[in-house]
């Protein structure tokens, strides 16, 4: 693990960044952040592939449910990092709502140049690869360094390609996963899979995972109960 550095995200603000090259690592880039004991909520799903609709539609359930969750929860916020798409979004909602839990990107760095960072992230965390996905099984392991003996839990929303092997991983980590339906695309997907309604027998598989979650994105107050549950441990599966 290379030493902690600052970066510069435009107008006055700045995050922490450190680089991991092994897993070993990731109890230590965590310790020097400050950002471990806390209970984890990974974001995951949409990013350029998202419409300006869709995006429009979707920013209350950052500003009105996740944000404010993270924050009366303490959680730890771990999201992909870049200035798109559910990233932005979560960025925004914590930006504008005031909050001050930690906001954690996970990045290939070999990707950082010729993407955005998103500027209310208060910290990323650097790993190794050379495409967009490379980062998944990062993401979710960071999330487990995080939480500790807390609880955790990942929220899809909409999501492309890349975002089947965000719940895979966390599936296989143990780690519930709140899909959002009617938010779009692949989150839509498996929640129609989940009823048996899906040609893809793998994604049906994935969808009827006990740690499978699907709840309606329009039912805020469904969307909320649900993810307090299981960020305050009173949910298992």
């Amino acid at each position: 693990m290379d030493e902690p550095y600052r970066v510069e995200l435009g107008s006055g603000r700045e995050a922490w960044a450190v680089r991991v090259h092994a897993d070993s690592e990731l109890a230590g880039a965590v310790e020097a952040l400050g950002v471990g004991g806390r209970a984890a909520l990974v974001v995951v799903g949409g990013a350029g592939g998202m419409s300006e609709r869709e995006t429009r539609r979707l920013a209350p359930l950052f500003g009105d449910i996740l944000a404010p969750l993270a924050q009366r929860l303490r959680a730890t916020v771990i999201d992909g990092g870049t200035d798109a798409g559910v990233m932005r979004l979560m960025g925004d909602a914590r930006g504008k709502t005031g909050a001050t839990f930690p906001l954690i990107g996970v990045i290939v760095e070999e990707l950082v140049e010729s993407v955005g960072l998103e500027p209310n992230h208060t910290h990323f965390v650097l790993v190794p690869g050379s495409e967009w996905g490379h980062e998944t099984p990062w993401l979710v392991r960071l999330a487990s360094v995080v939480a500790g003996g807390e609880s955790s839990a990942t929220v899809l929303v909409n999501g492309g390609e890349i975002a089947l092997d965000d719940v895979r991983h966390s599936i296989e980590a143990g780690r519930p996963v709140v899909v959002l339906e009617g938010s779009g695309r692949t989150a839509d997907a498996i929640a129609k899979a989940s009823r048996g309604d899906a040609g893809d027998p793998a994604l049906t598989a994935l969808a009827r995972s006990e740690l499978v979650h699907v709840v309606d994105a329009r039912d805020r107050n469904a969307v909320a109960w649900l993810l307090d549950d299981l960020l305050s441990g009173r949910v298992v599966r």
